[in-house]
């Protein structure tokens, strides 16, 4: 297991960990193949807590460079044309 290293995101980061402790916000990355790694890593903090530590605001996030749409939902490009295909509703009867 290999830990992603520098405050910037870079091609690698998949995962993030976030928290507060002791007033001070910080964040763990981790590439692609390690999200047992940084949900091991969340845990380990939400323990810390549970037995007394400075530490608050514990999350994941995640950054997947192969989703199918745009960030954000707002104004889209004019040549954007992605739309979900949902199944019909069925009718109760």
């Amino acid at each position: 297991m290999r830990r992603c290293s520098g405050p910037r995101y870079s091609a690698g980061i998949m995962y993030r960990v976030f928290w507060i402790e002791t007033q001070a916000a910080r964040s763990e990355a981790f590439p692609a193949d390690a999200l047992s790694a940084a949900l091991s890593f969340a845990e380990a903090l939400r323990a810390r807590r549970r037995a007394g530590e400075s530490v608050s605001f514990v999350t994941i996030a995640s950054e997947d460079p192969g989703q199918v749409g745009e960030s954000g939902a707002a104004d889209p490009r004019a040549d954007y044309d992605w739309v979900k295909r949902r199944p019909p509703l069925r009718r109760r009867g």
